[in-house]
């Protein structure tokens, strides 16, 4: 397999949201269409953080429809909607101090080659599951992050740091740094999560990998994180999306949401 077409046609891929068991109402937003799967995590409250990430998926559903995507496309695509939240602001001065995380995976085409691109901005994550191995593609932008990277702490006790939900980047604010990308060669029976940090505060990755493992289908393991999560707590809205690289062809992608 080497084409953007002869992979996107071997994919199964599942969304799931759900509002949580404490807020009132949902502020993430999820896509997952063709082979553009994206999660986003609204920050700002009744400031509209439903807003700007439903601008943020809104904005990375236009590259659904294009073929031959680069790199550049992806990280391009993610800056105008950082642009368009802030033109937004601009318009509607009672939307001032929202913002969103944005993370997901987009099959792009590189030196000849489909290759998945990985972009984050934010503490929303993307983990690669092949092999019964889980393993975070992603590196979160928060202040336990760099807790860690500094050895201050250890990634143990990033896991329940009282400070972990701070984010040092998001959109929604003028970036100083192009969002992080990183290239990933497609390997058939592979499974990629993305998910915002209302799945990944509630559990830990240990679960995560236990529930890909007992859950091969997409849909089941969407639903199944989701439900875990909030079953745990669900002290925040929780999000995710689940693909899967088959070995054989398949009609078309699966995709769904709840």
């Amino acid at each position: 397999m080497s084409s953007v077409s002869e992979i996107r046609g071997r994919l199964r891929i599942a969304g799931a949201t759900d509002t949580g068991r404490v807020r009132d109402h949902n502020e993430d937003a999820v896509l997952a269409e063709g082979s553009v799967l994206v999660v986003a995590d609204g920050m700002g409250g009744h400031a509209a953080g439903e807003v700007a990430s439903g601008i943020a998926v809104a904005t990375m559903r236009e590259l659904v429809e294009r073929d031959d995507l680069t790199c550049d496309d992806v990280t391009g695509q993610v800056l105008l909607a950082n642009q368009r939240i802030l033109d937004s602001v601009r318009a509607r001065p009672e939307q001032r101090g929202m913002g969103t995380t944005v993370t997901g995976l987009v099959l792009v085409t590189h030196s000849g080659r489909a290759q998945w691109a990985v972009v984050n901005v934010g503490d929303s994550r993307v983990y690669r599951f092949v092999g019964d191995e889980l393993t975070r593609v992603t590196v979160d932008h928060s202040e336990v992050q760099e807790l860690v990277d500094s050895g201050v702490i250890t990634p143990a006790q990033a896991e329940v740091h009282p400070a972990r939900n701070i984010v040092t980047r998001s959109l929604g604010a003028p970036l100083r740094h192009r969002p992080d990308l990183w290239l990933v060669p497609p390997t058939p029976g592979e499974r990629f999560l993305a998910c915002s940090d209302g799945l990944t505060n509630e559990l830990t990755d240990e679960q995560l990998r236990e529930i890909l493992q007992a859950h091969p289908d997409p849909r089941d393991a969407a639903d199944e994180l989701v439900r875990a999560a909030v079953a745990a707590g669900g002290r925040d809205n929780v999000s995710v999306v689940v693909v899967a690289l088959d070995d054989a062809d398949i009609d078309q992608a699966h995709v769904g949401e709840r």
